[in-house]
């Protein structure tokens, strides 16, 4: 690990353990434990790190040892029916309830001081707000990176599109990483050889078992399920713990992180709760945040926990947030995260272009064929999986299913701070339809990387268009002088969404596929937040 992070601190004691420890969850079950310590006389705090991946590599290293090393017991353990734990596990239903068993079981131990955090990634960041929504009086801090709160928009948009290719890297990682490293990469190559046989099944329902290597009754109840509002997610959405949180609480993102949009959320409702907080956004993916990106993110938590569990506040940033600024490999300190930033409106012309110069009229624009049967394909942005990140777009644009407009060359450079998104005006042939729409940065050569994008779900009569907003995201991005903003709009991005059908049959039932035309209309506009910096000047000249 020194080798790997060379920015890391020095340690502070020698670490000791005790493995296999069995504390007793909500129901009786067994959780298997593993404790770290400093090898020092004294009185130190606990994190608690509950995982459903297992306690071995990375866990052990990168939480056991690491914090151990600067000073806190470290408690790992196992989620019911995970890692050797008994009991089954059951996706987010018993970790509110374990969690306090697991605090119960601290306050007996004559290492514990009463001061106590909380830390880990992804679903170890849900069973932190699972604690949370009843907070023992011992909990002092959280430190939540990459994670989520709600487990239905792990698996699903609003408004009913499947996350596919998430879904599928959430089955592998929940059914295999906690049996050992071994296990977990011979099931994600195997994923990785199948997954277009997988994803280009019809129906897809059942067609991922073989890849999942069996039966995975959770992930299927989850697919299954599209509308938030079923009793199948009820409890499951941990959105009110943040809404009355007092437990000072640090977020990490990435970017690219499969779950960006989750931590915003977290840190909008925080800062309404009055709960003091910190941000953190890298140029990170879900993993790369861990890998390449530990340095930033172990830092940045530590000395979060050590302010708030030591009372040294010394290796805080003056700031509460902290960005990574795409475009400029650069960082930035702001006071606060734009919630409802004001935004500058963009337009698509007829001739590809995109301008600030509103249309006079609400005219179809152009169109364009989206066929289920050879579906657009996904390339790059925030995922879970190895794929995410930012891309070279050429080739995606290159084809005929996808649109393109595009700004001219800037002369003044733009940053942007805040949320995108993208108000669509579109009729389409069926009355069923996705629409994919992406900002990307397009250098002096022609290169086009993806910043930020989303997917809505179209519903038409006729041939009047519908209008819907489709959110993409948020940014913090400096388009650069003599680069140009290019709008990208399609008909989805397979396998990162399951392919729309255009017959508005259910994601894993479709089996009949029927292409679909989609125009656009002229009053369809991109809506970029404000930043720094200025756009170029309105006019005619913007399409030169």
């Amino acid at each position: 690990m020194r080798s790997t992070w060379r920015r890391l601190p020095a340690k502070r004691y020698s670490v000791g353990r005790e493995p296999g420890l069995a504390v007793p969850a909500a129901d009786g079950s067994p959780l298997l434990t593993d404790h770290y310590f400093p090898r020092a006389p004294g009185d130190f705090p606990t994190l608690l790190v509950r995982s459903p991946y297992g306690r071995g590599v990375p866990w052990s290293a990168q939480y056991g040892l690491l914090f151990a090393e600067q000073g806190f017991h470290v408690v790992i353990q196992s989620c019911r029916g995970t890692g050797g734990s008994g009991g089954e596990f059951d996706l987010w239903r018993n970790e509110a309830a374990d969690g306090r068993a697991a605090v119960a079981w601290l306050r007996e131990q004559p290492w514990f001081t009463g001061r106590l955090g909380t830390v880990g990634p992804s679903y170890l960041g849900y069973v932190q707000w699972a604690l949370a929504l009843d907070p023992p009086p011992e909990l002092k801090a959280m430190a939540i990176q990459v994670g989520l709160h709600d487990p239905h928009a792990l698996f699903h948009t609003r408004d009913g599109a499947l996350r596919l290719e998430n879904a599928l890297a959430v089955g592998v990682g929940m059914t295999y990483q906690h049996q050992g490293a071994g296990a977990f990469l011979k099931a994600t190559l195997r994923l990785a050889r199948r997954l277009r046989e997988v994803t280009g099944a019809r129906p897809l329902r059942g067609s991922y078992a073989p890849a999942l290597g069996g039966e995975t009754p959770w992930l299927d109840a989850a697919l299954t399920h599209r509308d938030a509002a079923d009793p199948y997610w009820d409890g499951a959405s941990l959105a009110r713990a943040a809404e009355r949180q007092t437990v000072p609480t640090s977020l990490i993102t990435g970017w690219h992180d499969g779950l960006v949009d989750q931590t915003f959320e977290q840190y909008a409702r925080l800062r309404r709760a009055g709960c003091e907080t910190a941000l953190l956004v890298g140029p990170w993916t879900h993993t790369s945040a861990l890998q390449q990106g530990w340095p930033e993110v172990f830092t940045e938590t530590l000395a979060w926990l050590r302010a708030h569990l030591y009372a040294d506040r010394s290796g805080l940033r003056p700031t509460g947030v902290r960005v990574h600024l795409g475009g400029a490999d650069d960082w930035r300190d702001l006071d606060a995260w734009p919630a409802d930033p004001s935004t500058t409106a963009w337009f698509p012309t007829r001739e590809g272009h995109l301008t600030r110069q509103a249309p006079t009229e609400a005219l179809p624009l152009t169109s364009f064929r989206y066929d289920p049967a050879d579906p657009t394909p996904s390339l790059g942005g925030p995922l879970l999986s190895r794929t995410a990140g930012a891309r070279d777009n050429g080739r995606l644009e290159d084809r005929e299913d996808v649109l393109t407009f595009t700004g001219p060359p800037l002369t003044a450079p733009v940053e942007i701070y805040g949320p995108v998104s993208a108000r669509l005006s579109v009729a389409t042939d069926t009355g069923h339809a996705d629409v994919f729409t992406r900002l990307c940065d397009v250098d002096p050569q022609g290169r086009s990387v993806n910043v930020c994008d989303g997917l809505g779900r179209l519903r038409t009569t006729g041939e009047e268009p519908t209008r819907i907003t489709v959110p993409m995201s948020a940014t913090a991005h400096r388009f650069a002088v003599g680069h140009r903003l290019r709008w990208q709009i399609s008909g989805g991005a397979h396998p990162r969404y399951a392919r729309g059908s255009g017959t508005g049959d259910p994601p894993l039932d479709a089996a009949h596929l029927v292409p679909v035309h989609l125009t656009l209309h002229a009053d369809s506009t991109l809506l970029l937040p404000h930043g720094t910096g200025t756009a170029p000047a309105d006019g005619p000249e913007e399409n030169d």
